[in-house]
């Protein structure tokens, strides 16, 4: 994966890639150098707090539901970063540039420094919901023995070298998504699955957290959160 590679310091590469579990990215999927797939979606959040007794023990029900309907593992993960706000300050400043009455701009200029500097003092941190559902060749129950037992020795190969059987491993890793995303709809939550442009800055933002403290997704906020049919 060429994003995850320095391309200055190539002395480097051989020695921090292998570190590296994700050897691709495909029509959205992570396929890892062991063959196996995994599928990554953005969960929205709920304030549980504010619920009516009913509501909340409505919720705990559903998610006990959901758990015990799983017959796999999933992997909740949950991204900190700090509230990025430059393009709400780019909007701002496009306003205030564009404002005639000189008493609206001044107040522009005093709420774009207010919301800087309330963002500096405070640290705002926004979080990022994400389930990891995950699919190996050698839990496939539908192929041949001996595609059974290519996945079992060379899950790798099986996956990147033969085109139908990654999409049949991925469509059963779909039939998984998509119980995961039923399931949790209950509880109220909305689930989409990140697209390969979602998934890489993802990754690279959780590889680079130096360079990226304050990086978020591209375009999150325009991510249909929409629940599954």
């Amino acid at each position: 994966m060429e994003f995850l590679k320095p391309k200055n310091k190539k002395t480097n590469t051989s020695s921090t890639q292998k570190y590296v579990e994700v050897d691709e990215i495909r029509d959205g999927i992570i396929i890892l150098k062991s063959g196996a797939l995994r599928s990554v979606l953005l969960v929205s959040s709920l304030n549980f707090d504010l619920k009516s007794t009913g509501e909340q023990d409505a919720i705990i029900a559903s998610y006990q539901s959901f758990l015990n309907s799983l017959d796999f593992p999933v992997q909740i993960v949950v991204s900190s970063r700090r509230f990025n706000i430059s393009s709400y300050i780019g909007l701002l400043e496009n306003e205030e540039k564009q404002q005639q009455n000189e008493l609206l701009r001044f107040q522009i200029s005093e709420y774009k420094a207010f919301i800087q500097n309330l963002t500096e003092v405070s640290n705002i941190m926004s979080k990022y919901f994400y389930v990891i559902v995950p699919f190996s060749p050698v839990e496939d129950k539908k192929n041949g023995i001996f595609q059974k037992l290519l996945g079992i020795f060379r899950p790798r190969e099986a996956v990147n070298n033969t085109g139908h059987l990654f999409e049949t491993y991925k469509s059963q890793l779909l039939q998984r998504v998509e119980h995961v995303a039923q399931a949790l709809s209950g509880t109220g939550l909305n689930i989409t699955p990140l697209q390969t442009e979602e998934v890489i800055e993802l990754l690279f933002n959780s590889y680079n957290p130096s360079l990226f403290t304050a990086a978020v997704i591209k375009n999150v906020e325009n991510i249909e959160l929409s629940q599954f049919q």
